[in-house]
């Protein structure tokens, strides 16, 4: 199958807007594509794995930073907030893997690099990911092909 938001133009529309509106102030261009390449490799959506390491190296991230993503917590790449971010990335995205999945210690941490602002524009960011994530998992896109 084509890829879903391709097929339904109202769809393509409002999943841009709603990727769109995640970019507010306190949350760098760079921290998004990182973000969205991690979040990619959890779910294995060879797609927006390859666009995403491209943007990431785009934005001005490092080759190591980007090859070393999924290794974040044992790299010296990383700043705290982004660890934060980083952090609660996975969370969103492993809701359904344990019964507290964003836990206070991982919110709280999260809160204290990000006013309220931000968190929601990191929270947009990361669920955003998770829907073109899923829309390609299940539609099996394969990288390359879209045009990305």
């Amino acid at each position: 199958m084509s890829q879903p938001a391709y097929l339904l133009p109202d769809a393509m529309k409002a999943m841009m807007a709603l990727s769109k509106s995640a970019h507010v102030e306190g949350v760098p261009e760079t921290l998004h594509e990182l973000l969205h390449l991690r979040v990619s490799q959890i779910n294995g959506c060879g797609v927006c794995l390859e666009m995403h390491a491209r943007g990431a190296l785009k934005s001005g991230q490092s080759p190591e930073r980007v090859a070393t993503v999924a290794g974040w917590r044992d790299t010296p790449y990383f700043t705290d907030a982004e660890r934060a971010a980083l952090a609660l990335a996975e969370a969103v995205t492993r809701v359904a893997d344990k019964a507290d999945p964003v836990s206070d210690e991982v919110w709280d941490e999260a809160a204290r690099h990000y006013d309220e602002k931000a968190l929601a524009g990191l929270l947009i960011s990361i669920s955003a990911i998770n829907v073109w994530n899923r829309l390609n998992a299940a539609t099996r896109q394969v990288a390359g092909t879209l045009g990305v």
